[in-house]
């Protein structure tokens, strides 16, 4: 079983910013992603949502303060991986996209095809293996990216928009995944714009707004009594401007 690792968690943000063409995207942050249970983003439209999660993944640096993974910067995100909104599927089986996503993670081959068919089941995709990838469905695409994600055996997930546009039967079996790996003791810092969603996987609700986190707490304390006046307007269902 995957435990969080210490040279991964927790990442720290200290008074990180990221400006972009002249824009601050995310202004002055500092939070901790600890081990614990999914720490879901909220939040209206270009609040800072993927940026924080890219800049929590390593992907981007800060503009200005900085980032750091269980108390050291610059670390590789070898044992971090993140699934995107539109994953690109090579032209290959299922399988094929798996065995890729195993060789970038230098699993030895002789362990590759009990590890396809392992994640192949734990994205609840059996008997899919031969199938062109991109001839699955959106569901099963994402679910295949998930599956690719966690070759590496990441210790923190990052999932950005993980059941955008998908319906409700594949966007469930997306959240049982997310649940599955959570259990084997995997962070996933996620990003959602569906509130029934952050209800029913976050640990930890932060509510995003202008570049900045300005809500922080339990999910159950979150939906039932929020502590910002822009928390109980979003819940509502308001416009966040």
């Amino acid at each position: 079983m995957m435990r969080a690792s210490v040279f991964d968690l927790p990442i720290v943000l200290e008074d990180a910013s990221f400006v972009a063409r002249g824009v601050t995207i995310l202004d002055s942050l500092s939070l901790a992603l600890a081990a614990g249970p999914p720490a879901v983003l909220v939040g209206p439209n270009g609040a800072g949502k993927t940026t924080l999660i890219r800049l929590a993944m390593g992907l981007v640096a800060p503009t200005r303060g900085r980032v750091t993974w269980g108390g050291r910067e610059n670390v590789t995100p070898t044992r971090r991986a993140i699934v995107f909104q539109r994953p690109v599927m090579r032209r290959r089986s299922a399988a094929g996209n798996i065995r890729y996503a195993l060789a970038a993670a230098d699993v030895p081959r002789v362990a590759r095809a009990a590890r396809v068919e392992e994640l192949l089941t734990l994205v609840g995709l059996t008997g899919l293996g031969d199938r062109p990838a991109r001839k699955l469905s959106g569901g099963e695409q994402q679910r295949l990216a998930l599956a690719r994600a966690l070759a590496k055996e990441p210790r923190v997930l990052f999932l950005d928009e993980p059941t955008a546009s998908l319906d409700p039967a594949a966007t469930k079996a997306i959240e049982d995944v997310i649940r599955t790996v959570t259990m084997r003791g995997i962070k996933v810092v996620m990003s959602t714009h569906d509130l029934g969603e952050a209800k029913r996987l976050g640990g930890e609700i932060m509510l995003m707004h202008r570049g900045r986190v300005i809500e922080s707490s339990p999910a159950e304390t979150f939906f039932s009594a929020p502590r910002t006046e822009e928390g109980r307007r979003f819940i509502d269902g308001e416009l966040l401007v």
